[in-house]
């Protein structure tokens, strides 16, 4: 899994290519939002566009990722994810938990707004 950084304004967007899967993806995933949380980020934004698959330690991660935002003060939320990611975000129920945009400059805003 491949992973790059972008800020607008104070939201810090993480693009992930590839799979969130259990030995690749997560690990990535886990020490980035860690680091970034830990280095005072307010609000993340994750997207998951060129996210091709998922597994539970992929869920696993999202879920842990929300929760650390939260003891943070912090708020992380979810871009695009494709049909087969979305498709697993809503079987695991994880789609009530985290919000999700499918358009960036509606998340950017509705980060602003919060």
């Amino acid at each position: 899994m491949e992973s790059r950084l972008r800020k607008s304004g104070d939201v810090t967007i993480v693009d992930l290519e590839g799979d969130l899967v259990i030995g690749d993806g997560d690990e990535v995933l886990h020490d980035l939002l860690e680091q970034l949380f830990a280095a005072g980020a307010g609000h993340v934004l994750v997207n998951l566009a060129a996210v091709s698959r998922m597994d539970s330690s992929g869920i696993g991660e999202l879920v842990s990722g929300w929760k650390l935002a939260k003891r943070h003060g912090a708020s992380l939320r979810l871009l695009r994810p494709g049909d087969q990611v979305r498709f697993t975000l809503h079987l695991t129920q994880v789609l009530p938990l985290i919000e999700v945009y499918e358009d960036e400059q509606q998340a950017l805003a509705a980060f602003a707004a919060s």
